[in-house]
């Protein structure tokens, strides 16, 4: 099996898995004031703390949620509160669904919807400030997108909006963590799930500022936090703990082995007539898209796992025929339907490059791409 979806969801790593085992035997809830629960709470407490020095932020900022979309939706939907602020959000045309399902529901509740505009896919700054006026609430941009691995200048971003101190500025950071270094200092909100890095689907993490207030979406009590209920899962959130430190070790040298195989992919499959390299040089190497002139996504995604291949077409969480991100970077409707994705990692092999460009080639040449 030759695994190249690493973008959709990640094989959870041994020494992860062996940190759940480890905490199952923390068997008391962490809220529970007896000695069972008292020592659940000291390892969520270390977990936390060592996630926030990894991020760089303050353990009271770290909410625990179920993972990205639910973290997107908690800060989306908090804008309710905001309502009599402003009912002005700013988005991108690149955004994971999760963001534009509860931005809809924003819409038909008369919040308006904008997208700032894309230069070669990347946000352009002195246009997106053009358009914040009064009534904005709310700019949620991602960090990277899970389609095409662009990269948007969020740290750049953040440092205008500051000019604008009723504007929450959120950013769905999932296709980031764990890949490449960032700085959330002028990021008010932040989203991410642990199994993007080899940690537990099930477990994800909204930062949040620690002056801002909101709304939780899950309400019933105490929890890690006020903001999210529920009895706080000590296993999960040690084993995130433990895979986030893990991605981060080595992730200067991680970063250059994606590189490489990610620059020999783009320099084989530049050779077929039909295939156009949709990620651009602003996209992190760990993410490729490309589109296949006249092969159906799901045709060419089938062909090839019929050799053991697995990659993806869109996002994993997408239903729509066309991709809208590939049609907002290329303004070609042809290429955002025939676009798939490639995502390699650190555990990406040359073995493993090796058999998809050769299932590749054959499955290429079998449904007609030759033509």
């Amino acid at each position: 099996m030759t695994y190249l979806d690493y973008s959709a969801t990640t094989p959870v790593d041994e020494e992860v898995l062996n940190t759940f085992i480890k905490a199952t035997k923390y068997i008391g809830n962490p809220n529970s004031i007896h000695q069972l629960g008292v020592k659940s709470k000291h390892l969520i407490d270390a977990s936390t703390n060592q996630i926030a020095g990894i991020l760089n932020v303050k353990p009271n900022e770290i909410i625990y949620t179920s993972g990205a979309s639910e973290s997107n939706n908690t800060i989306i939907k908090a804008m309710e509160k905001y309502k009599n602020r402003g009912k002005h959000i700013i988005t991108t045309a690149l955004e994971h669904s999760s963001i534009y399902a509860p931005l809809k529901q924003l819409e038909e509740k008369g919040f308006t919807i904008d997208y700032a505009p894309l230069e070669h896919g990347i946000v352009k700054l002195d246009e997106l400030e053009q358009m914040i006026t009064n009534d904005t609430v709310l700019v949620t941009i991602s960090m990277v997108s899970s389609e095409t691995g662009l990269r948007q200048p969020i740290e750049e971003i953040g440092k205008m909006l500051k000019k604008y101190p009723k504007i929450i500025f959120h950013s769905d950071i999932t296709q980031a963590v764990g890949k490449i270094k960032f700085d959330l200092t002028n990021v008010d909100t932040a989203s991410f799930s642990a199994h993007k890095f080899f940690g537990f689907k099930g477990i994800g993490v909204l930062y949040k500022k620690e002056n801002l207030n909101i709304e939780p979406l899950i309400a019933g009590g105490k929890s890690t936090t006020t903001f999210r209920s529920g009895t706080p899962p000590t296993e999960l959130i040690a084993s995130l703990s433990k895979a986030l430190r893990l991605s981060y070790e080595k992730i200067d040298a991680d970063y250059l082995k994606v590189k490489k195989h990610n620059e020999l992919l783009k320099e084989k499959l530049k050779c077929y007539k039909n295939v156009t390299i949709n990620s651009t040089q602003n996209s992190i190497p760990h993410i490729l898209n490309i589109s296949v002139k006249g092969i159906k996504p799901e045709t060419l995604l089938h062909s090839l796992e019929a050799d053991g291949i697995y990659i993806s077409t869109q996002s994993a969480c997408s239903t729509n025929n066309a991709s809208k991100a590939i049609l907002a970077l290329t303004q070609d409707e042809e290429k955002a339907k025939t676009s798939i994705r490639i995502s390699i990692s650190k555990k990406t092999t040359d073995l493993d490059i090796e058999n998809f460009l050769k299932a590749f080639d054959k499955s290429y040449n079998q449904l007609g791409g030759k033509l």
